[in-house]
C-alpha cells in the first residue's frame, strides 16, 4: 500500500526531505549509509532535515535501506511499483523498469509524495563501496499554511500520486545535457550568506571578505566628502556614467549605474524575460537567489574540484536563455579564458559575466567588458572591492543599449547617490587606474605567498591557477578548522553555502605578507589541534 512506513520518524512537519534509494539484494547498511551521507554532504544538505527514505515495496525489506534509515533515525517508506511507474523522472531506465516496474526506483521514490527535486539519481558518490550496488536521489517537500511538509503545500497523503499532479523544476525535467558538469536544480545551500556574516560584531582578522584592505585611499575619501555639500540636490548620474563609458571606450548608451553589483542581478532577474536561466556554480550566490526572489526556476551547472573548477561551454544547456557566469569566479578564483566564454553566446540568449574581480587580474585579460561584437552579452562590474567602497554600493552595467534601457526602466528614481556617483567619477580617472594596476600586482605578489604557504600543509588541498584577490582550499573537518581559527582571532569564509561544495571547504583572502605569516600560524595551531591528524 502507497505510503507505507516502518521504523522511527521525526515529529510531523519537522523535517522536508525525502532520500529515494534503490538497491541490490544484500547492500549492507554501511554502503547504503555512505551513500546517502555523500549525496546530501556533496549538495550541502543538512541529514537532520531528512523526513524519509522511500523505495520501492520490493526493496522494503532489504538490509541495507532498512538499517541506512535507521542510522538516520527516520522511517522506510514504501511504495507500489506501479505508482512509481507513474512519476515523471529525469534519469529513466528501461532495465530498472524491467527488473522492479518503474524505470528509476531512487528518483521516482523521492518525488512521489515530494515537490521537488534536489539531486538526481546517483550511483557512486559514496565510493566503490557503493558503485554498482546503491543509488540515491534526494527531493523537497514545501511546507503548508500550518508549517506541516506535504505535497506542494498539502499534507502527506497516503493516496498515490501520479504525473502532473504537482509542480516539477525546469531543470528536473530538462535530463543534463553533460552529466558529469551538471546538476539537478537544487536550493539547498543557504543562497543569502555572506563573508561579511562571518566578522560582523566580532574583533577578528578578516580573511572572509574580500574587499581590499586600508580602503577607501585618502584621495577617494576626500572625494566623497566634497560631494556631500550637494545633498540637497538630487543625484546627477551624466557625469560617472560618461567617465564609466569612456574608461571602456564605450558609448554612454551602453553604461547603466547600480548601487553595486547585487542590484544588477537583481534588475536582471525583474527585467529580462528569461524563461531557462541558468547559473554557473560555484559561483557568487546572489544571482540565483535574485532570480529565485523574481520567481524564476533556476537551472544550475555545477563545475568540479577534479576538473579544476574549469568551464566547459557544452556543460550549458542549448535551451538555457539567460547563463550566468563569474570571471574571475567567487569563490574558485578561476580566471575563465575570453575566448571559451564567447562560446557561451549566441542570438535569443543573455550572457551575464560577472567581472567584479576583474580589476584585480594584472592587465584584466581576459577581460568582456570593453566588447561590443558578442550577442546578449551584459558585463557586471563593481567598485567596491578594490577600493573599499562596499557600505556605499556603487558598481555598473555595460551591455547593448536596449538591454541598458530595459534595466533603467526597472530601476527605482535616483538609484545611486551623490556620494556613490562621486566615487565612481574618481575611480576612473587614470591616477586611480594605475593605483588600480598597482593594488593588482601586489595581490598577484601576496596571493604567491599564501599558496606557498599553504603548500606546507599536507591536510590542505588548494584549488590551482587561482587568479583572484582569494584562493578556495579544501580540507577535512573544515568546520572544526574555521571555529578553532576564530578563537585565534582569523575569520574564514565557509564554503558549504556555494552550490557545488560542501562542509569540506574554506575561501581565505588575500591579505599583506605579515598577516598572511600570522595567519599561516594559526592554521597550524587549529590543524594540530584536531585528533587523529596526520604528519606535515
Amino acid at each position: 500500500m502507497t505510503g507505507a512506513s516502518v521504523g522511527p520518524g521525526p515529529e510531523s512537519g519537522a523535517r522536508s526531505l525525502v532520500v529515494g534509494v534503490g538497491a541490490r539484494r544484500g547492500a549492507s547498511g554501511d554502503a547504503v549509509f555512505a551513500l546517502i551521507e555523500a549525496v546530501l554532504s556533496g549538495a550541502g544538505l543538512d541529514p537532520a532535515d531528512v523526513a524519509e527514505v522511500a523505495t520501492v515495496d520490493a526493496k522494503g525489506d532489504e538490509p541495507g535501506i532498512v538499517g541506512a534509515a535507521a542510522r538516520l533515525g527516520v522511517p522506510v517508506r514504501t511504495h507500489p511499483a506501479g505508482a512509481l511507474a507513474a512519476v515523471r523522472v529525469p534519469h529513466p531506465s528501461e532495465a530498472v523498469g524491467a527488473a522492479v516496474g518503474t524505470p528509476s526506483v531512487a528518483e521516482a521514490a523521492a518525488l512521489i509524495e515530494a515537490d521537488e527535486l534536489l539531486v538526481p539519481k546517483t550511483r557512486a558518490a559514496g565510493g566503490k563501496a557503493v558503485k554498482g550496488v546503491a543509488t540515491c536521489a534526494v527531493a523537497r517537500r514545501f511546507p503548508s499554511a500550518d508549517g506541516t511538509f506535504g505535497v506542494s503545500g498539502r499534507k502527506t497523503s497516503t493516496s498515490p500520486v501520479t504525473a502532473g499532479s504537482r509542480p516539477f523544476t525546469m531543470a528536473a525535467m530538462n535530463p543534463p545535457t553533460h552529466p558529469p558538469m551538471r546538476d539537478i536544480e537544487s536550493a539547498g545551500p543557504d543562497l543569502r550568506h555572506h563573508g561579511d556574516a562571518e566578522v560582523r560584531g566580532e574583533n577578528l582578522t578578516d580573511l572572509a571578505v574580500n574587499v581590499r584592505t586600508h580602503t577607501p585611499p585618502p584621495w577617494l575619501r576626500e572625494r566623497i566628502a566634497a560631494s556631500l555639500t550637494s545633498l540637497a540636490a538630487y543625484p546627477d548620474g551624466s557625469f560617472a556614467r560618461a567617465a564609466v563609458a569612456g574608461r571602456h571606450g564605450l558609448p554612454v548608451e551602453r553604461v547603466l549605474l547600480t548601487a553595486g553589483a547585487a542590484e544588477a542581478f537583481v534588475l536582471l532577474a525583474r527585467a529580462l524575460p528569461a524563461r531557462r536561466p541558468v547559473v554557473v556554480h560555484p559561483q557568487f550566490t546572489e544571482p540565483e537567489a535574485a532570480l529565485r526572489a523574481a520567481g524564476h526556476e533556476v537551472g544550475r551547472v555545477l563545475l568540479r574540484a577534479e576538473d579544476g573548477f574549469r568551464l566547459d561551454p557544452a556543460a550549458v544547456p542549448e535551451e538555457a536563455d539567460l547563463v550566468v557566469v563569474g570571471n574571475p569566479t567567487n569563490p574558485t578564483s578561476v580566471l575563465h579564458p575570453a575566448a571559451l566564454l564567447e562560446k557561451l553566446a549566441r542570438p535569443g540568449r543573455t550572457l551575464v559575466v560577472d567581472e567584479a574581480f576583474m580589476d584585480v587580474v594584472p592587465g584584466e585579460r581576459e577581460a568582456l567588458c570593453d566588447r561590443t561584437d558578442i550577442p546578449g552579452l551584459v558585463v557586471l562590474r563593481s567598485l567596491t572591492k578594490t577600493w573599499g567602497l562596499a557600505g556605499l554600493r556603487i558598481g555598473y552595467v555595460l551591455a547593448e543599449p536596449e538591454t541598458v534601457a530595459r534595466l533603467a526602466e526597472a530601476q527605482p528614481l535616483w538609484p545611486v547617490s551623490t556620494p556613490a556617483l562621486a566615487a565612481a567619477e574618481a575611480c576612473m580617472e587614470p591616477r586611480a587606474l594605475v593605483e588600480a594596476a598597482e593594488a593588482a600586482d601586489r595581490i598577484t605578489v601576496d596571493r604567491a605567498h599564501l599558496l606557498a604557504g599553504l603548500a606546507e600543509f599536507s591536510e590542505v588541498e588548494v584549488v590551482e591557477a587561482a587568479r583572484g584577490p582569494f584562493v578556495l582550499v579544501r580540507l577535512e573537518r573544515a568546520a572544526e578548522v574555521r571555529e578553532r581559527l576564530r578563537l585565534l582571532g582569523f575569520a574564514a569564509r565557509r564554503g558549504d553555502t556555494f552550490p557545488g561544495l560542501g562542509p569540506r571547504w574554506l575561501r581565505l583572502a588575500v591579505r599583506d605578507r605579515a598577516t598572511t605569516n600570522r595567519f599561516l600560524q594559526a592554521l597550524d595551531q587549529a590543524v594540530q589541534a584536531l585528533p587523529a591528524r596526520s604528519g606535515r
